[in-house]
């Protein structure tokens, strides 16, 4: 993969400047990619908000489940939205996140991943857009 200096400077501010961190699509299967993302980020201090319509009122990683971006209260202070959904299913989350989340910093779109306009219309609105990288892979570098 080619170096993006930009993305990698954006990147190690999401590090150090990130602490709640809401995955959509979180799976309770503990072989799901999006499981063990979501383990490494809470190994690494960061609060993870699980996003997920079928497990809703649940519990994953010790953490109560939400159907949808905004039936989460601003109280848990969201900073970066992480993806697990297919590409044209981020516009709407993106839509979703920008209109709920007041602390967002932050849209991250997992490995194979990319919705061009929907990053556009978050970066627009100052937010850091990372596409087709996964947080687990990057993040030690800034760790």
């Amino acid at each position: 993969m080619e170096v993006d200096f930009q993305d990698d400077e954006d990147i190690a501010r999401i590090v150090r400047g990130v602490k709640v961190i809401a995955v959509v699509g979180l799976s309770p299967n503990e072989a799901r990619p999006s499981w063990g993302v979501a383990r490494y980020l809470q190994a690494n201090g960061y609060r993870i908000v699980p996003v997920n319509p079928g497990q809703a009122g649940h519990t994953i990683l010790g953490e109560k489940v939400y159907a949808r971006l905004a039936d989460i209260p601003a109280t848990e202070g969201v900073e970066m939205v992480d993806i697990f959904r297919r590409s044209e299913a981020v516009g709407p989350i993106v839509d979703e996140a920008l209109a709920h989340l007041p602390h967002l910093k932050s849209i991250w779109m997992q490995l194979g991943i990319r919705n061009d306009a929907a990053a556009r219309k978050a970066e627009q609105r100052g937010i850091i857009v990372i596409q087709d990288r996964c947080p687990k892979i990057e993040f030690p570098r800034h760790l």
